[in-house]
Formats: structure tokens, sequence, C-alpha cells
């Protein structure tokens, strides 16, 4: 006999046509700005709830999975591989979040006598209330029983539970200081420090943990990209995420007639990319700054060069491919470009069989003087908006290299790598005027599209103020 099937046709004819109804009667946007706030808070309290049925729910059937003969398992019985295979069926949820209401169950889920069969208390008994009376859902569990269960077996199990039970009592609104509820991210904060002070050890086992599994592995390389796979320790993830936050900072809106629109508001430069793409374009950036350092460790006596090799018809004409070494996939002509204007350039001359008939001299595109002087001059990316500092940059032949172009600060100016690396596609125009950079802006940027000067150089800036 199923005791929950009319209570869940119920719950869920009840919740099928409140959804009709609000969207059929445009509820929300009918609501006063007090009306939705309540509304957003009673829908979010009923999610509660049902996440306590669906934890307790995927509590079961863990326990179901757990005989020990594979054939006697729940999910054998559905034809599943393991529980987050079946849950992932039922739920139609992806795997994360899966594995969260796993832990949540496994975190409030109350243990079952193998003697007598009756339910024992739960690892957290005063979480699991607080999950039944709708104050906290699958992110406050896992807020407050996350870092406690990381301090087992260090810290008794009584300790723990009592720091749940006040971290718990500030997720009703109870906690000494009688502040609101607190929503999950609070609760993760508490629950936090909790931990740290009943585990002022703790730190360094799980640093040994992590340092045995830190790793970063580069995958076969597909279609679409090479995959990137590992664990980095805090620190470098901290450092990684500076950078990040460094290249992803708010844009500069510059005060030039060709940054504006008809009414005379500055325009932001247009910037499409996912922040996973910006994350990417900074990471590349990083990767350039460290390899032209002059500091990383020497390949037989010289800098690690990535070394590409191209047909040079083909860079001429734009067509064809070239091929960059450690890499199985080819490269388009634009990137064998890209990379050649900011390294080091090596003609080799070869015969239609394959012979090397001619080596020549290295040409390191721009040296440190040139460079100190150009970011002197352009402050930084010159694109308007973009506001990457100069140190980030790199330095692009306005008239390729490929096609003549000199080595000279008459004709390179800074570009950060996402600019450089799609400056055909965006639609900026970049040309020299007597050694200084002129931009003409895209037709989405702004209706004055003339060749105008540009900088951030904060010297040509208040020259510029000062001859107004």
């Amino acid at each position: 006999m199923d005791l929950l099937a009319q209570p869940l046709e119920d719950l869920r004819s009840q919740a099928s046509a409140a959804v009709r109804a609000a969207s059929a009667e445009r509820a929300f946007e009918r609501s006063s700005e007090a009306e939705l706030a309540g509304q957003v808070a009673v829908i979010a309290e009923v999610a509660r709830l049902v996440d306590a049925l669906l934890v307790d729910a995927v509590g079961e059937v863990m326990r179901r999975s757990e005989n020990a003969f594979r054939d006697e398992r729940m999910t054998s019985h559905f034809g599943c591989h393991d529980v987050s295979e079946l849950l992932q069926t039922l739920t139609r949820q992806e795997p994360r979040s899966v594995a969260r209401l796993q832990r949540a169950a496994k975190a409030v889920r109350p243990a079952v006598s193998d003697t007598t069969g009756e339910l024992l208390d739960a690892p957290f008994p005063s979480v699991r209330d607080a999950m039944r009376d709708g104050v906290i859902g699958v992110d406050g569990i896992l807020a407050i029983t996350g870092p406690l269960v990381q301090t087992a077996p260090r810290v008794s199990n009584t300790a723990r539970v009592q720091a749940a039970d006040v971290v718990v009592a500030e997720a009703r609104g109870e906690g000494p200081d009688g502040a609101p509820p607190a929503c999950a991210e609070l609760l993760r904060i508490h629950a936090q420090a909790w931990s740290l002070a009943l585990d002022q050890d703790g730190a360094e086992p799980r640093e040994r943990v992590m340092e045995r599994k830190r790793s970063v592995t580069l995958g076969n390389p597909t279609p679409y990209g090479v995959p990137v796979r590992g664990l980095l320790l805090p620190e470098v993830a901290a450092q990684m995420q500076t950078i990040f936050d460094a290249h992803l900072a708010p844009t500069v809106a510059f005060d030039d007639p060709y940054a504006a629109d008809a009414d005379g508001q500055p325009l932001p430069a247009a910037d499409d990319r996912t922040r996973a793409q910006k994350q990417h374009d900074a990471l590349a950036a990083a990767l350039g700054v460290a390899a032209s350092s002059g500091l990383l460790p020497t390949i037989g006596g010289a800098a690690p060069t990535l070394v590409v090799s191209v047909d040079e018809t083909d860079v001429l004409t734009g067509t064809g491919y070239a091929h960059a070494q450690g890499c199985e996939q080819p490269v388009s002509t634009t990137v064998a470009r890209h990379i050649a204007c900011t390294g080091v350039i090596q003609r080799v001359t070869t015969t239609p069989e394959g012979r090397i008939i001619r080596i020549g001299t290295e040409e390191r595109v721009f040296n440190r003087h040139q460079r100190r002087a150009i970011a002197l001059r352009d402050g930084g990316c010159i694109i308007p908006g973009c506001g990457v500092a100069a140190g980030w940059c790199e330095i692009h032949h306005v008239t390729e290299h490929a096609r003549g172009g000199p080595t000279h600060t008459d004709n390179g100016v800074l570009l950060c790598w996402h600019h450089h690396r799609f400056l055909d596609r965006s639609g900026w125009q970049i040309r020299m005027n007597s050694g200084v950079p002129e931009i003409k802006a895209p037709a989405w940027h702004g209706t004055d599209h003339r060749w105008r000067a540009v900088t951030t150089s904060p010297i040509r800036l208040t020259k510029r103020v000062l001859r107004t």
C-alpha cells in the first residue's frame, strides 16, 4: 500500500495549478514589491519542505542499495549501476545535484537498528528537525554539516552535534545575537567558525591530503578544445582567482565621442564572453606573462618556446593550417600570426622534399626597452573599455611582421590577449599616425566612427585635459 501516493498527487496537482494560475494571470508582474517578496519567501519555504521529502526519500534509496549482495540492492532491481545513476534517472538532475542530495541525506538520515528495526538518532538531530520544519533545505543542510563533518574523527560527535545546534538556532532566527534567520551562506560561515574553533589543528591533516591529491592534467585534444582536469591547492586557486578578478574587473568607459551614443552617454565596450571564457583568456594572458618573464627554467639552454610551423604562402594569404608543437590539432593561420606577433620568429627554409637549405637568425619581436616605451605611451590595452593593465598586455604589430612590418615602437600597440587574439573578428581597426595609435570603432559601437587617438596613459590623458 502506497501511503504517500494520494498526498503526493494532491501536492503535485496544487503545485501545477499554482504554476498555471501564476502564468495565466501574470500574478508576479501584477504584484507589488512587498507582495512579490512575500510570494518568493513562501515559494522558497514550500521548496524547502519538498526538499525534506526528497532528502528522506533519497536516504531510503541509499539504505536499500547498501545490501552486501548486489542482486538484492534497489539499484540492481532498477537496472542501474549505482545510486547516482538511479537518482539521475528518477529526479532528472545532473550528477552534482544528485551528489548533494546524497550528502544531505547522509547527514540527516536516522540509522535503522539491525536488530529491532527501530529508527536511531540522526547524525545531526537538530539539523533534521530544522529540515522537517522547512527552515532549511539542501543548501542549508550542507552549509551546516559540511564543515563539521570534516572535523571527524578529531572532534567528538557530541561537540559537533552541539555546534550544529547553535548554528541551527541562527537558521531559525533564535541565535544569541537575535539576528533574523540566516541564509545558507551565513550558516556555512557560522559552521566553519565552529569547525575551526573545535579543530584548531585540523588544517594540517587536510592540507597533507590536498597536497597528495593536487594535480593538473591536460586531456586528449577534441574538435572543441583540450579539456583540463585536476585539483588545485587552496592558495594556488586563490592566486588564480586573484588573476581572474584582475581581468574581470568592471570595464572603464571612455569619455570620448567615439565611445558615446546619440545622447552623449558613454558606451561600454561590448563583451559577450561568458565568465568561463573570460577566465580562460585571463589564464592565457598569465601564461604569456610567465613565458616572457625570463624566470622560467630553460629547455636545452633556451627559454620555453612554443614552436609553430606554417607555410609562408599560407601566412600571406590567410589560408591553410599551421601546426603548434605539442598540439595534435592543427590551428589556423590567424592563430599562427597571433603567436608570432608576441614571440620570436626564426625562418627555416626547406625544399619541397623537406631538406633544410637555410636557417635565419632569431628575431625577437619587441625587446623590454620597447615594451616599456609602448606601455608608457598606451597605458594598457588600447581597446576602449577594456582596462587590462600594460603588464598583462601583448604587443601587436599594426602592420604584420610577416608583411614587412617593422619591430619598432611606431608599429606596436598594447592589446590584451583577448583583443589581440580576436582583433580580426571584433571590428576594431587600428592604425598608426606619426607614431601614435588611432582606433576606428566598429559599427555596433556608437555613431561616430572616425579615426581617433587613444590611450589610458595618465600622462597623456592629463595633457589632453589641459589642452581642452
